[in-house]
């Protein structure tokens, strides 16, 4: 799938998630606290991006330069430990270690970690959903700087030191872009080191009308509808 159907997804899961979930799900997940507003809006951006984090093993993709030639070797070095595209990252196990990683940084090391992850989930999400100019010089990727920055200082205020919903939005974005990719003809090895690799292949070629025309626009449009619907009433 193309990064701005993962990103589209991972709102689409969020908003679901926050639209349909039992109110005593979300209140014993938070501690008693209530899924605010301000979480549920920060939440669609933040499972919008933790949607292409098993992509960074893609160098040459375009969401490799999301921040430029740093994000870039990034991925490079990512390609190299994960053994290539679509094989470490695009798993149950990447799904758990970036899960409980966000949970023990956020636990441990607080605000100035949640900020770190909002940042970079921030700038694959602008990135993804075209919210920069295209190509992957300076006058793309520094808009995302910007604009990332922008977002993660704006939501500086709304934010505890632990938002505990910060892992269920990272594990979720990740999680939904291995179900669109085993979408596709190439599948993912779901239980890695165990190579099998598995597929329903809906999408036959990757940017295809099917996707492009109707998955993708029916996506975001009903990503829409449930981020309304669990504003309108929040849990």
């Amino acid at each position: 799938m193309l990064g701005h159907s993962h990103s589209t997804s991972g709102a689409l899961a969020w908003g679901a998630a926050a639209a349909a979930a039992p109110i005593t799900w979300w209140t014993d997940l938070l501690s008693h606290q209530q899924l605010t507003v301000a979480d549920i809006v920060l939440g669609t951006f933040t499972t919008a991006g933790a949607a292409l984090l098993p992509d960074l093993d893609h160098p040459d993709g375009t969401i490799a330069h999301f921040l430029g030639p740093v994000s870039h070797q990034f991925c490079r070095l990512v390609e190299k430990v994960s053994g290539g595209h679509r094989h470490a990252t695009h798993s149950f196990f990447f799904v758990a270690l970036v899960t409980a990683g966000t949970w023990a940084g956020a636990h441990y090391w607080g605000r100035w970690f949640v900020l770190a992850m909002m940042y970079i989930l921030f700038s694959l999400a602008v990135r993804a959903l075209h919210l920069c100019p295209s190509g992957k010089g300076i006058e793309s990727w520094g808009v995302v700087v910007m604009v990332s920055a922008a977002g993660t200082a704006a939501s500086y205020e709304f934010l505890p030191a632990n938002p505990v919903w910060l892992p269920v939005s990272v594990g979720l974005g990740t999680l939904i872009h291995l179900a669109g990719d085993c979408l596709t003809k190439e599948g993912c090895p779901l239980f890695w080191p165990v190579p099998q690799r598995f597929e329903i292949p809906i999408i036959r070629r990757t940017g295809n009308k099917f996707e492009t025309a109707f998955l993708t626009p029916v996506m975001a449009v009903g990503a829409f509808v449930l981020v309304f619907m669990a504003i309108k009433h929040p849990h």
